[in-house]
């Protein structure tokens, strides 16, 4: 496995920023790769209610706002700094890994006819193939880069509580 920090750093940003990419994509009219999603988001994404747009644009920049989280572990800050960005990226990243977890196993569930999802199965196959195991990485990128910016971090006992 990689021992730099600055890479699983970078490229959780990347994903950060990639994802947020998409949501300023969608926000803005695009809807290429909106059908991927299915059910009622591509139902909202079709009718462009403003409520829901508005949530689209504010997911984006919440995006952008973890991205920059991960920006800031490239150096040494104080000892509460330090421990903040930390529980920020690790429980942040054990959110996004368990939100991709779940809704995997639900869509997974509801593709062998044990839960009933107004899903099609375009959207079910983009959905187990593409979107869920991207929220796990993104997931997954966000406790790595915590791990390795704890355990590069120079300042001895910065973690303890």
């Amino acid at each position: 496995m990689f021992k730099s920090k600055k890479l699983y750093i970078y490229a959780g940003f990347i994903w950060c920023f990639l994802f947020a990419l998409m949501s300023f994509y969608w926000a803005s009219g695009g809807m290429i790769g909106t059908k991927s999603l299915g059910g009622s988001i591509y139902q909202h994404a079709l009718e462009r209610e403003e409520a829901f747009i508005t949530v689209v644009w504010i997911t984006g920049f919440v995006k952008l706002g973890g991205g920059l989280v991960l920006l800031l572990l490239l150096r040494d800050w104080s000892k509460i700094i330090n421990r903040i960005l930390y529980f920020l990226s690790f429980i942040g990243g054990v959110f996004l890994f368990l939100y991709g977890m779940a809704n995997f196993i639900t869509i997974l569930l509801s593709s062998f006819g044990l839960l009933s999802l107004q899903i099609n199965n375009f959207a079910l196959s983009w959905r187990l193939f593409f979107w869920e195991p991207f929220w796990m990485l993104g997931g997954f990128l966000f406790i790595l880069s915590a791990l390795m910016y704890k355990k590069d971090n120079t300042r001895p006992n910065s973690y303890d509580i």
